[in-house]
């Protein structure tokens, strides 16, 4: 397909705060159960930009960084102008923030053409797992405690050796709004998010502590919606959907430059959302 030039009434400008309410009807325009709330978390902890046109937002995208790797998130097109290459000059945006360090992302079946051709190439599969927690009365292998700040950089360490990466001022902030969880050899964070709750990051030594890890939490949302977003689906399938959580959908991780180097003595078991990774 030939370049296209972007709409000529769209400018690009970094996004603040006056744009969250704007971002938030193109999400609910696009279908995803972001709240405002959710919108601002991510805004927090990253760099973004969105299209404007007719004193409208029309397009969205973050970076966020991660010591030296980024992650690109929250890139939204409005829908009754794609194709116009908004989409590609918004990802050179986001490109220049990046400053020539690494990025991922998780793409779309309809965005995963695009990055591709940006020079991003698969490297793995997100599979979302959602619905109504059916908690089981499974008797927990792992003694699971609340977490406090005091266990922040203990966290930090164990996130660190299964990402690659150092996402402190992240992890802050979750652990500031949710609820931590510690296993010992590894944790989770419980949160409100879209139409419920979404659990994640979870990282564990093992998969005996992960699988404590989700029994705990899916006691902690008993009856409430609860969202997963998982790597490693063929491997907790079983048990989510032993909880009520069924497959919706994921996306496929796409990545541009050196991927992170994460140590093998923990696993990302699911991730902080399918936007922040």
């Amino acid at each position: 397909m030939p370049d296209v030039e972007p709409h000529p009434a769209a400018h690009f400008v970094p996004f603040t705060g006056r744009h969250l309410e704007d971002a938030l009807r193109l999400s609910r325009e696009a279908g995803w159960p972001h709240r405002l709330e959710d919108w601002a978390l991510v805004a927090a902890v990253s760099k973004g930009v969105v299209a404007e046109a007719e004193g409208k937002v029309v397009a969205t995208g973050f970076c966020t960084p991660y010591g030296d790797h980024m992650r690109f998130n929250m890139v939204i097109v409005d829908a009754r102008l794609r194709g116009q290459g908004i989409g590609r000059r918004l990802m050179t945006e986001l490109m220049i923030l990046a400053d020539g360090h690494p990025i991922s992302l998780v793409a779309t079946a309809d965005g995963q053409p695009l990055y591709e051709k940006l020079g991003f190439a698969p490297a793995g599969r997100i599979v979302q797992f959602q619905g109504g927690v059916r908690a089981s009365s499974e008797p927990e292998a792992r003694l699971v405690r609340a977490g406090t700040a005091g266990d922040i950089d203990m966290v930090a360490a164990m996130d660190r050796a299964a990402t690659g990466v150092d996402r402190s001022v992240l992890l802050d902030r979750l652990v500031a709004t949710g609820t931590l969880l510690m296993a010992g050899d590894g944790f989770a964070v419980l949160r409100d998010f879209g139409r419920g709750r979404v659990l994640g990051p979870v990282v564990a030594r093992d998969e005996e502590t992960a699988g404590a890890l989700i029994l705990a939490a899916a006691r902690r949302s008993d009856g409430q919606f609860l969202r997963i977003d998982t790597p490693l689906g063929a491997e907790l399938g079983a048990l989510l959907e032993s909880l009520g959580l069924m497959p919706a959908g994921g996306g496929t991780i796409m990545q541009k430059g050196a991927a992170a180097s994460a140590s093998d003595a923990f696993t990302l078991y699911a991730l902080t959302s399918q936007a922040l990774g």
